[in-house]
């Protein structure tokens, strides 16, 4: 049967998280071919309820069609649901969206929790629990979730547990974070970051959680743990220097955000890494001066990536300076006096 979409009621949409990348390529295929499966409905009160279909239904409105294939289950919008919930092939079904279901089914439908458990062959205990998942966590967090902004497995690992400690500050949490579309890892990573960090950590989570991402990506690729060799805990140490590096280098691209006397003192503390630096350069070269022995002059790396290559202070002067005369025992192009 075709359906115009005056007609149709689409009051369980909610009960499916919206996937956005699956659309897309749901409306390049009925761009392509049309419509190829019909959505599924029951009889409702001067409409037809939609219990199926319903990214067709939003995919075909926005191909500005003027119908849509439906297939009319003669049964209770009630049946219809639990119907197709096992008939459901899909594996990703969250359990939110199995919350969900049961709450509708549940509040709206009004089936007791021992007869959702026999109709879903489940336990009373498993109902009882999907079913705080979504009473637990906020409205304004689920909609998040429904919307496909906060990712259902990261809402229920680190948002519910929140959420029953401190609703507001889940709140507050979910808020910062789905603007921005972030994996579970992502969400995951923040969450532990504003658990275990101070008020000025948490409060950064909260206003820029991008920043704390970008902050901690680049922590040591690796850890040195206490079984490792010295080689190893060795090669591990200069992983370390270089990410530590390249981090640093990055935020005085960005101007760092230094007020002059933190210049000053930043100068100061760079002057004592140059020092480190060329100490570990000069037992580099006493020590692995054989993995350079294989090329005439030593010249087997390119300029500036050898060990070999000495940090010439001119680089310091990438380090903003506002004094008069440059820092203390130096000239103000970051040369040693």
């Amino acid at each position: 049967m075709e359906l115009e979409f005056h007609q149709l009621d689409l009051r369980y949409e909610r009960l499916r998280v919206r996937q956005p990348a699956r659309e897309r390529r749901l409306l390049a295929s009925l761009a392509d071919a049309g419509q190829q499966m019909p959505i599924v409905v029951v009889t409702g009160e001067s409409v037809y309820v939609v219990v199926d279909g319903h990214k067709r239904v939003r995919c075909l409105r926005r191909l500005h069609r003027d119908t849509v294939a439906a297939v009319l289950w003669d049964m209770t919008a009630c049946d219809a649901l639990i119907f197709r919930h096992l008939l459901q092939t899909d594996a990703t079904e969250s359990a939110f969206e199995q919350a969900w279901l049961l709450r509708t089914l549940h509040e709206d439908h009004g089936l007791p929790l021992d007869v959702l458990a026999r109709r879903f062959d489940r336990s009373v205990s498993w109902v009882s629990r999907r079913l705080s998942l979504v009473r637990t966590l906020p409205d304004t967090v689920q909609q998040h979730v429904q919307d496909g902004r906060i990712v259902a497995h990261a809402a229920m690992k680190c948002l519910v547990p929140l959420a029953r400690a401190k609703p507001d500050e889940c709140v507050r949490l979910a808020e910062a974070i789905a603007p921005h579309r972030l994996t579970t890892r992502q969400i995951d990573h923040l969450y532990q970051h504003y658990l275990a960090g101070p008020e000025a950590t948490r409060e950064l989570v909260l206003t820029d959680p991008l920043l704390v991402l970008r902050l901690t990506d680049d922590s040591a690729p690796a850890r040195v743990g206490p079984e490792a060799s010295a080689p190893e805990a060795l090669l591990t140490d200069f992983h370390i220097l270089g990410a530590i590096a390249r981090r640093a280098a990055r935020r005085l691209q960005h101007g760092g955000g230094l007020l002059p006397a933190e210049r000053a003192r930043a100068w100061r503390l760079f002057d004592q890494v140059q020092w480190d630096f060329r100490d570990l350069e000069r037992r580099c070269e006493q020590e692995l001066r054989d993995a350079r022995s294989g090329s005439t002059g030593g010249d087997s790396e390119s300029p500036g990536e050898g060990p070999g290559d000495s940090p010439d202070c001119s680089r310091a002067a990438d380090l903003p300076w506002d004094g008069p005369d440059g820092p203390p025992g130096r000239h103000a192009d970051g040369a040693a006096a």
